[in-house]
């Protein structure tokens, strides 16, 4: 049996080619939209790829199955299970065979055995692996958005992402079942997730690549808490804000994900075009480092930086219904390729062209940027506006007296909460999110943006006061 793990780190995402070395068929679980790396691998290892599948509809990028299976001339293997609003709208356009509990799938000697594990999503699968060239019991299972290795898949993104009011408690009690008969596997069966740390498909996934039954059962939460009501409680309890995009992958995804025919480098424009598009109202992402993006930019332009977070803000903030624009450092073709890739990871294709990173046009603007102890002796005097972008569970557990809280993805639906009597100074954790925050802010109108250095890592450095309590002009989201 031959074994590839696919790991994208942008997208903390996992998919595998499981292969039979005997036959030379492979089945590939939970491609993404980059599926020439499959391609490239499996003939490498010599295999074909003759079957594609996935464990569920995707919330947090667009699959590749579709396009995959097309590609190779592979069968599509898809979900039947869950209600009928949740289903694949395009299984029978693309004659893909469809999948419930109990089915098995024969990749040349390799077994799969399919295990309907609802509460993530009502179509959840995961699959148990067998190579019966070699034993009569599984060696893994990929349990995709199911269990992960420290943690178990959030059953609130149909409600807090899909629109599907009123589901999520529902789909926790049903998570907790799926969970109970999880646990009738050996200790010794490993456990091949669909995510790592920093997907927000989770709270706390660890950055280990898999796991087995046993370890899980005794060492992660989901299974040590014995009461079905506690069980819901805590599952549903302090989960990260879900991306504003992960709205629009369950819906490409259960559609139907349009098939692109490989990602192409749009046209690099002329610098003297980038005044004339900011006028007209043009959304233009400068993907440059917040420093050197803080250090002067063109006013009007939004930050971005192109680094491992870079897909999940810009699922957050850029809208899937327009052209947009870039601004990349090109010094080097890799900075480019790897934007328009990234980007399309989540289906975000509409990039009308791209700019160099030394572009010139107008006057540029920089975003100031304060220590602690500056913006303490500030606030003191009362001449200062600051706001935490961090999400609401960070907030929650500490924060700067009386500053309020709205997490940076939220922010351009909620400016009418943000005083414009004063300058604003904006903080997140670290400084990473306030950058791109300041920038929103900057874009919007506000004329006087500053950024916390350091962020509330700093506050807490210079031994400033932390409180827990709510201040009073601000909701909470």
């Amino acid at each position: 049996m031959i074994v590839k793990r696919f790991y994208d780190t942008n997208l903390a995402q996992t998919s595998y080619l499981i292969g039979c070395g005997l036959t030379g068929a492979a089945v590939v679980i939970d491609p993404n939209r980059d599926i020439e790396q499959y391609v490239r691998v499996a003939e490498a290892e010599r295999v074909t790829i003759t079957h594609v599948t996935e464990t569920h509809i995707h919330a947090d990028f667009v699959s590749g199955a579709r396009e995959l299976a097309t590609r190779t001339g592979a069968t599509l293997y898809l979900s039947d299970e869950g209600d009928a609003a949740w289903k694949y709208a395009f299984a029978a356009e693309d004659a893909a065979i469809l999948l419930r509990d109990g089915d098995q799938v024969k990749v040349g000697n390799i077994l799969l055995d399919v295990v309907h594990t609802p509460g993530h999503t009502p179509e959840h699968l995961c699959f148990l692996v067998t190579d019966t060239a070699a034993a009569d019991q599984p060696i893994a299972i990929v349990t995709g958005d199911f269990v992960f290795v420290g943690d178990v898949g959030r059953p609130d993104l149909l409600e807090r992402a899909a629109g599907m009011g009123g589901t999520m408690e529902q789909a926790a009690r049903t998570l907790y079942a799926s969970l109970q008969r999880f646990t009738q596997y050996p200790d010794w069966l490993q456990i091949w997730p669909g995510h790592g740390a920093g997907s927000a498909c989770g709270k706390g996934l660890s950055a280990v690549p898999h796991s087995t039954v046993g370890y899980e059962r005794r060492f992660n939460w989901a299974f040590g808490v014995p009461d079905e009501e506690e069980f819901v409680r805590m599952v549903l309890a302090d989960q990260p804000e879900p991306p504003r995009y992960f709205a629009e992958m369950k819906r490409i995804n259960k559609e139907g994900p349009r098939r692109l025919g490989g990602v192409r480098r749009p046209e690099r424009l002329p610098d003297a075009r980038l005044p004339n598009l900011l006028d007209t109202g043009a959304l233009v992402v400068d993907t440059r480092n917040a420093a050197d993006f803080a250090a002067g930019h063109v006013p009007g332009t939004i930050n971005i930086p192109l680094n491992q977070s870079f897909t999940t803000w810009a699922g957050w903030l850029i809208p899937f219904d327009r052209d947009f624009y870039l601004i990349v450092d090109d010094r080097g073709a890799d900075g480019v390729d790897e934007a328009i890739r990234d980007l399309a990871m989540i289906g975000l294709d509409r990039v009308a062209g791209y700019f160099g990173g030394e572009v010139r046009g107008r006057m540029l603007a920089t975003i100031p940027q304060s220590s602690a102890l500056e913006l303490a002796e500030r606030m003191r005097q009362g001449d200062v506006h600051v706001l935490d972008v961090r999400g609401q569970a960070e907030w929650k557990s500490g924060h700067v007296p009386g500053v309020p809280n709205i997490p940076v993805g939220y922010l351009t639906d909620r400016l009418d909460q943000i005083p414009r009597d004063k300058p604003v100074v904006v903080h997140c954790q670290s400084g990473a999110r306030s950058a791109i925050a300041a920038s929103l802010l900057r874009a919007n109108g506000f004329p006087n943006v500053g950024n916390l250095a350091g962020g509330f890592v700093a506050w807490q450095a210079a031994e400033l006061p932390v409180t827990r309590e709510a201040p009073s002009w601000a909701s909470s989201r």
